[in-house]
């Protein structure tokens, strides 16, 4: 079809939809073809279209359209697979924005009815008021969604008791080929042989199943060719082995098609929803031994004992991981536990009723794993430590992509299943070819279900790389049938182990799911090309060699990244900014409030990238799809801890402002934003007039409209004198003081102008408790320039600010701030602003420059603040942490001071981003997502607390967005412990 009449058709079929569809030909519907256009794969192919449908006559009509016009449809959730399954040309249909709906809890029969764009972890949490659960959890579970759990037959870390998603599934609601929607679930005899009867697709669908498996040379081929009906996690082809298990051949199951749709890849119907068996809530006593091995084969060795133990999960963690984990600044927090440097963790879990039967069996586990002479430590994590050593063990996708250079892990040899008591010999194998192929690569995750992820560390950019990646996989498969195991365990075949399913199965059982996938769509248009009919698993590499002449000159310094380029490739695609409210954490807020790929940290990433990639000159970024990606990151660092790859969007989105900058020039907005600094400034000669100008009605609205601002918003007003004024008249009015200790203080430029209440009791309070404080010379933080992406005026201020304070390097005593988002900007941005002469300084800068908080946590915990410094009342603190608080830092601190006044009960809001993030949520065009990210948790909750208890919130953003959304006063921390003073 010609590409005027194509989109023609796709607008035609626009107005049919209550959901949304985005086309090529338009900056935003480029930008979002871009963003599908890769997952967790190392495979990258633009789709025609993307579609976001609400209900299923919207899946109907899209699929009437894929008829007519011969378009594949490729079902897509949250998009983290392993194996290409949702890349493709075709049609894109992403459920996970409309169609992710409970709809219905039977507690008495233990099953829950839902969308197929429900995350996990999300259901869990709906279901935890009737202590029922979901049991298969993936590393991604708290964005995984259940219409790709089925699709690839996800299993998770608990599999060993839970079982895979297929095991869990009771029913499910397909659409079909021909457009007709069908149920699937057990079916008796009697039932099975009406079916057998209907002259509709649901019934000759049934017939090819029933007649393909009731041929005995069938039979006998699927028992000889499938991976051995012990092993639980087997994946490759379509489940003929488990239909096979059934009730009309000779099994004890019954019979049910949904098993078959489980693992499908989407390549056989379209889910609309799904019925799933819940379990009882796993008993509340469980306890997790951290094996420490010197080796990974002792490890495996330990697991061999671990699967004849009563454990509930054995999970593998290497050392190439654990390397990671200590520069990762969300993980550095769940090293608590390693002792020395193991080779390897093996990580046993027990669920026990009681104390006492959980000390009998970890006792016995780790008596046994001593007496053969396994491992050197052996601690045994509790309560909330076992869940942080778990997210450091799902990390380990992300932390991967940390290692530096061309050559990455990738997904290829990472699902393979054998029998766990075969894992030593297997793993022995694969190190043998890896050796012989000069290959290095990690292995981690499901030990005790007898599947490793092993991520080879593969330059896919080269020729060379392209050769391994292949022939690797090939030597693989031999080795996985010599164990009679499964090449794919969960991840799924997708365009990635397809072409292996012939040598796998045999040629006899690939021909049946061939017949299968002819049966099912015989117009080829459900996901083509995954499972069976698949291109060449080396062909559409995301990754590509780059372009010739050298590295783009950026005005950050990327270094420590490789490039600017290499820190966009890192995303993996794991998808963990697609997390929601509920998971808690701050990345990513704007993906939290819209539920949209576009605005993900994972698409900012992979739309920069594939411009940067064939382009290595400033017009990389002279592109609208990159603004249009960008525009909702509020550059709230959360990526910068929460990514387990460590893609820092926000510096990224500074970078690609200033260059397009470089390109069209800066606009008015974003310099008198970025200047509000001097602005101030210039206001605090006569701050009466400028308040005026900001709180009257005519003028106020007509500067907002200059600016495109939020008429809701109120603008910051000028207080009655600046705070170096200020400080100037107190020091000369203390006179001769003893003092404990000396502080800098670093008056940013919200506090000198706006918040200069904040400052002076900051201070007083720091000098009443004995500290002398000195504001040194210097300018403003350069936090605002930063925002907007002046990153050329942020260099400037950044080398001013380090040449001036250098003369206090040296010496013992911190530099305070009380603004997180200027004080920290020592920590972060300067040190790769600065020239390299003064990068020496800049480090010994950013390891004094401390939080208020985190100051007076040190000097609690050095005995040098009194409790009884403070009042005794009862009072209730909760507290909103600042991004860049939460980031680069940590809560704790906030938390602990908060706590320190007798009876004073502080507790931290499990809130991400507040939504206002400085100038974006002043700005008319993100005014609703700023309040919808302010409403997801942080409003609610400020709202549930009674008027005496005191909101506490760092940010100077924080505070102005929780006035505009509940009408509280939030206080800073220095303000409670000033008022607290006796």
């Amino acid at each position: 079809m010609k590409t005027e009449a194509l989109r023609a058709a796709l607008a035609s079929v626009r107005g049919q939809l209550t959901g949304e569809l985005y086309t090529v030909g338009d900056p935003v519907g480029d930008t979002v073809l871009m963003a599908y256009s890769t997952d967790a794969s190392v495979y990258q192919e633009r789709p025609l279209a993307v579609a976001l449908p609400r209900t299923k006559a919207d899946i109907q009509t899209l699929l009437r359209f894929s008829r007519e016009h011969r378009i594949p449809l490729i079902p897509r959730t949250a998009g983290t697979s392993l194996a290409g399954q949702v890349v493709g040309s075709g049609l894109v249909m992403d459920v996970s924005r409309y169609m992710n709906k409970l709809i219905e809890v039977n507690v008495a029969e233990k099953w829950v009815r839902v969308e197929p764009g429900l995350e996990r972890d999300v259901l869990n949490q709906l279901l935890a008021p009737h202590k029922l659960f979901f049991g298969p959890e993936t590393s991604t579970s708290n964005r995984a969604m259940i219409g790709g759990m089925i699709g690839n037959n996800s299993c998770g870390l608990h599999s060993m008791v839970w079982g895979t998603t297929r095991d869990n599934l009771l029913e499910v609601e397909v659409i079909l080929s021909n457009g007709d929607t069908a149920v699937f679930g057990d079916v008796s005899a009697g039932a099975l042989r009406e079916k057998l009867q209907q002259e509709t697709l649901e019934g000759s669908l049934y017939r090819g199943v029933h007649e393909m498996l009731s041929d005995t040379g069938n039979q006998q081929a699927i028992r000889d060719g499938y991976p051995v009906a012990s092993l639980k996690r087997r994946n490759t082809g379509y489940a003929l082995d488990m239909l096979l298990d059934t009730q009309p051949y000779g099994g004890t199951e019954p019979f049910n098609l949904s098993r078959l749709v489980a693992g499908s890849e989407g390549t056989l119907a379209f889910i609309t929803e799904a019925k799933l068996k819940l379990l009882d809530m796993p008993p509340a006593v469980n306890g997790l031994v951290c094996v420490h091995c010197t080796t990974l084969r002792e490890s495996l060795l330990v697991n061999r004992i671990a699967v004849q133990h009563p454990v509930t999960a054995s999970e593998l963690v290497d050392d190439v991981i654990m390397s990671f984990t200590k520069t990762n600044l969300e993980q550095q927090k769940n090293r608590f536990f390693i002792e020395g440097e193991p080779g390897a963790l093996l990580m046993v879990e027990f669920m026990c009723d009681t104390e006492t039967e959980l000390q009998e069996k970890t006792n016995a586990f780790i008596a046994e794993a001593k007496a053969a002479g396994l491992g050197y430590a052996y601690p045994v994590l509790r309560g909330d430590d076992v869940n942080r050593a778990w997210n450091l063990r799902k990390a380990g996708l992300g932390l991967l992509r940390n290692i530096k250079g061309d050559a990455q892990p990738v997904n290829l040899i990472e699902d393979c299943a054998v029998d766990p008591m075969q894992l030593p010999e297997y793993v022995e194998d694969l190190e043998t070819v890896l050796k012989e192929m000069g290959l290095k690569a990690s292995y981690y995750a499901h030990a005790g279900a007898g599947e490793l992820h092993v991520e080879p560390i593969i330059n896919l950019k080269s020729p060379e790389g392209q050769l391994q990646f292949r022939s690797l996989l090939a030597k693989t498969a031999a080795i996985v049938k010599k164990y009679k195991g499964a090449l794919s365990g969960e991840h799924g075949d997708g365009r990635l182990r397809g072409e292996f399913i012939p040598f796998m199965l045999g040629s006899a059982c690939y021909e049946m799911c061939k017949r299968i996938k002819e049966q099912w769509d015989p117009e080829n248009l459900f996901n083509p090309g995954k499972i069976v009919n698949t291109p060449p698993m080396d062909t559409s590499f995301r990754f590509k060699e780059p372009a010739k002449g050298g590295k783009i000159k950026t005005h950050f310094d990327f270094t420590d990244e490789g490039g600017i380029l290499t820190l966009a490739e890192k995303c993996s695609g794991s998808g963990d900014c697609r997390k929601t409210q509920f998971a808690g954490g701050t990345m990513c807020p704007s993906y939290m409030a819209t539920r949209f790929e576009k605005d993900t940290t994972r698409a900012r990433a992979n739309v920069l990238r594939q411009f940067l990639a064939q382009d290595n000159t400033a017009k990389a970024f002279d592109h609208e799809e990159i603004h249009h990606a960008m525009d909702l990151c509020l550059s709230c660092k959360g990526c910068k801890a929460e990514c387990p790859s460590s893609v820092d969007v926000s510096k990224l989105k500074a970078e690609y402002l200033q260059q397009y900058y470089d390109l069209h020039g800066v606009p008015l907005k974003a310099r008198m934003i970025g200047e509000f600094p001097a602005l101030n400034k210039l206001a605090s000669i006569a701050p009466w007039l400028y308040n005026f100008v900001l709180t009257n009605k005519a003028t106020s609205g007509l500067l907002k409209r200059m600016m495109n601002m939020a008429p809701e918003r109120e603008m910051p007003a000028m207080h009655a004198f600046t705070l170096k004024a200020w400080y100037r008249k107190f020091k000369k009015g203390l006179g001769k003081k003893e003092y404990i200790s000396k502080v800098y203080f670093f008056c940013d430029e919200f506090t000198n102008f706006n918040d200069v209440e904040i400052g002076i009791k900051c201070i007083e309070l720091l000098t009443a408790l004995g500290y002398e404080v000195i504001i040194p010379g210097h300018v403003e933080s350069g936090r605002t320039h930063l925002s907007k992406g002046l990153v050329k005026r942020a260099k400037t201020i950044a080398q001013k600010n380090i040449s001036a304070l250098s003369a206090i390097a040296g010496d013992p005593y911190p530099l305070i701030g009380v603004e997180p988002s200027a004080i920290l900007t020592f920590r972060d941005e300067y040190k790769d602003l600065v020239t390299e002469d003064l990068k020496p300084v800049a480090k010994r800068l950013a390891e004094k420059a401390v939080l208020f908080e985190e100051f007076i946590a040190a000097e609690i915990d050095k005995g040098n603040i009194p409790r009884e410094r403070f009042r005794a009342d009862r009072r209730k603190v909760v507290i909103h942490g600042h991004c860049h608080q939460k980031a680069l830092s940590s809560t704790d601190f906030a938390r602990k001071i908060l706590s320190w006044p007798a009876n004073y009960e502080a507790s931290v809001i499990n809130s991400g981003c507040c939504g206002m993030a400085g100038s974006f949520g002043f700005d008319k065009d993100k005014y609703e997502t700023s309040m919808k990210i302010g409403e997801l948790v942080l409003f609610p909750a400020v709202r549930r607390e009674p008027g005496d208890v005191i909101i506490a919130a760092a940010g100077t953003s924080c505070r102005h967005q929780i006035k505009d959304g509940t009408g509280r006063e939030a206080m800073h921390p220095a303000e409670v412990l000033y008022a607290a003073l006796v």
